[in-house]
């Protein structure tokens, strides 16, 4: 089992290579500066990608202790290296191996899945992308949160609050493009990392190792030939608020306070915040989350 320290202090174009050194042989598909797609066994597609927010590379790894907590101060980086770490371990674990995916600048747009979506559309990537039946991501903080976007499909949901985890609210991550691409239910779950985008980010390593174990158990389902396909299904096709409508209607200085607060909060409950309270009412608890008050409260 490769250790977790080995994933952290690389940049994005050195864990680009590693991985590429790691997988060379593997039938995989390497887009520069862009994706790595390594072909698996079992129709599953397990989702992480390389870039960090943090401005430097970690040099220093300071741990508890018990070596349970690890911390850097230059920013740990487990959003999203220990998804990294998650699916180089699960593939190496698992009897029949998953698809993997790891793109780069998801933290700029998703940029990398954007390319990956590209060469499917292009036919560039293998057709049996099409005949899978789920996709993991691991880029969630916490320990046990699964988050679905605007992916409805009641029965996955089921599925993988059967292995632990409960259904949270996000506001962005690869799969919201990968999973309508592909056409496949998707979930983002915890990795262990706490206070993303933060130099006071740290994981903790029990809980990542927890999420890879429920991981491994979810490709070792995936491979049975009785598991269902997990259909794709939007949340705009059965009259949910569509949250992207939402924070383009609402007055530009709000828009990005809204936007992180998904983070925290279900659409449903922001608009109700709102109903009662109006628009200012976002400030105020994106300071209670967030301890900042930079943003100018004057409710235009």
């Amino acid at each position: 089992m490769r250790v977790l320290e080995a994933f952290l202090k690389p940049t994005q174009e050195e864990l680009f290579a590693m991985l590429r050194k790691f997988y060379k042989g593997n039938n995989g598909f390497f887009s520069k500066g862009n994706f790595i797609l390594i072909q698996g066994e079992a129709p599953i597609l397990l989702v992480a990608h390389l870039d960090t927010v943090h401005n430097e590379p970690v040099k220093v790894i300071c741990k508890s202790n018990d070596g349970n907590i690890l911390m850097s101060p230059q920013g740990i980086g487990g959003d999203d290296k220990a998804g990294v770490y998650t699916l180089v371990n699960a593939y190496d674990i698992a009897v029949k191996k998953p698809y993997l995916l790891f793109t780069c600048d998801e933290e700029t747009g998703g940029k990398g899945a954007e390319k990956f979506c590209l060469a499917h559309q292009l036919g560039k990537l293998p057709n049996e992308l099409d005949d899978l039946k789920l996709i993991v991501e691991i880029d969630r903080k916490g320990k046990n949160d699964a988050v679905y976007y605007n992916c409805y499909n009641p029965e996955f949901e089921e599925y993988i609050t059967s292995k632990g985890f409960i259904t949270a609210d996000g506001s962005f991550t690869d799969i919201c493009y990968i999973a309508p691409e592909l056409g496949a239910a998707a979930v983002n779950l915890s990795s262990g990392y706490y206070n993303a985008h933060t130099l006071h980010e740290y994981i903790n390593r029990k809980h990542l190792n927890n999420t890879l174990s429920k991981v491994v158990e979810i490709i070792s389902d995936a491979a049975k030939d009785n598991f269902p396909k997990y259909e794709y299904a939007s949340y705009d096709d059965y009259g949910y608020f569509n949250e992207d409508e939402v924070i383009q209607s609402l007055p530009s200085q709000y828009q990005q306070i809204y936007y992180e607060l998904l983070d925290f909060y279900s659409v449903d409950e922001l608009e109700n915040f709102r109903a009662e309270y109006g628009n200012k009412i976002l400030f105020e608890i994106y300071a209670e989350e967030f301890g900042d008050t930079e943003y100018d409260t004057h409710d235009k």
